[in-house]
């Protein structure tokens, strides 16, 4: 018969496997929509005795799945316009351990790049300079062990941003 150890590491066993079945991971493809989509310029103030702006964009996540989310990370990848490699990253939890709820929209993320232009003119004449490059931003979805998705593509308007 069983021994009361032996019953404790099966007991602690099946535990176990519960959660591990209780916790898929999700297609943040399918499951998530990214909305109220805000690109441009950010104004990172004076670095190094000269203006510095940075692409940046601000977006919210909805649930629009059927069931709660919860724990869900975004990476967002910049390159300039033209070329393939990247030009910076920003990482951040999408959605906390508290989830979101079916129809739901998280709170506003902001992403951006610490790379960005410096130059002594205004920043407006910036944005304006002929030799200035555009970007782009790719934003990378990931739910538990999944391997991360492409879930959204932007360029990044030519605007100047303040806040």
């Amino acid at each position: 018969m069983y021994n009361s150890a032996m019953l404790a590491r099966l007991t602690v066993c099946l535990g176990i496997l519960l959660l591990v079945a209780g916790c898929r991971s999700r297609e943040v493809e399918k499951d998530l929509a990214l909305t109220d989509i805000h690109t441009g310029w950010y104004d990172l103030g004076v670095v190094d005795g000269q203006n510095k702006l940075v692409p940046s964009i601000t977006l919210r996540l909805q649930n629009v799945s059927s069931e709660a989310i919860s724990r869900v990370q975004l990476n967002a990848v910049f390159r300039r316009v033209g070329e393939a490699e990247e030009w910076d990253a920003h990482f951040v939890r999408g959605i906390g351990p508290d989830g979101l709820e079916p129809g739901a929209k998280g709170g506003e993320l902001v992403l951006r790049s610490e790379r960005g232009y410096t130059g002594s003119e205004s920043r407006l004449q910036m944005l304006e300079n002929k030799e200035f490059v555009d970007a782009r931003v790719e934003i990378f979805g990931k739910h538990g062990s999944r391997t991360w998705v492409k879930i959204g593509e932007y360029t990044i308007d030519r605007q100047l941003l303040t806040e």
